[in-house]
């Protein structure tokens, strides 16, 4: 699939043979102009401020502070953007704290130029995508440590379904189609969810589903 617009890319990264990789992905998805580059948090705002992208590709740790507080400072000024974190970092703290940020995903660096355009095509289509390695440390028991009760427990058994595809980075058209459903209908499914576990962005309730969903009993 082929973007149908030209998106401006913010890339961050403070070394520049990862920058050098990046730039790749233009070979791949021609209508992905990378209007800018930056090597630390301040740069990263800055650039944000000046050439207001579409889409940023950031990693966590940069030398003058780490792209999580970059990312909360340019979705302060800029929340339309969307923000990957491409890092080598597999901690869980840090998808947390990307995702309290607004991140709409988070990917190991290891992963190649095609994985990556995918991820950018589906978070441009409303979809968040995380990286299965570091999604599987909020795996494990449906009760947190604390014994307190599941939040998944409030959702129906369609709720769940329809929330177990949108932690796979689908979009509500895609939702939709895999459910047997019409796309209003999807989208509704979600507004219930979202009040229900109390958050407000599909990357929370992707979050909270991949950590707590495994191991529920199936019920109708």
């Amino acid at each position: 699939m082929k973007l149908e617009y030209n998106i401006r890319l913010l890339l961050v990264d403070d070394h520049p043979v990862v920058r050098d990789g990046l730039r790749r992905i233009h070979e791949l998805e021609p209508r992905l102009h990378i209007v800018a580059e930056a090597g630390t948090m301040a740069s990263a705002v800055e650039a944000a401020r000046r050439f207001r992208p579409e889409m940023i590709l950031m990693d966590v740790r940069l030398p003058d502070g780490d792209g999580i507080a970059a990312c909360r400072a340019i979705k302060g000024f800029l929340p339309e953007a969307h923000i990957l974190f491409l890092t080598s970092y597999a901690d869980n703290r840090f998808v947390l704290s990307a995702m309290e940020a607004g991140a709409d995903g988070y990917l190991l660096k290891e992963s190649d130029t095609q994985r990556l355009v995918a991820a950018i095509h589906s978070i441009l289509s409303g979809g968040t995508v995380f990286d299965p390695v570091v999604t599987r440390g909020f795996t494990g028991n449906s009760r947190s440590s604390g014994g307190e009760a599941n939040p998944l427990d409030v959702l129906a058994a369609r709720e769940r379904r329809v929330l177990a595809q949108v932690a796979q980075g689908k979009t509500d058209k895609e939702v939709a189609a895999a459910l047997d459903l019409t796309t209003k209908t999807a989208r509704n499914y979600l507004d219930r969810i979202f009040t229900k576990l109390n958050v407000h962005t599909r990357t929370e309730a992707a979050l909270l589903y991949t950590r707590f969903s495994e191991g529920m009993p199936s019920r109708e």
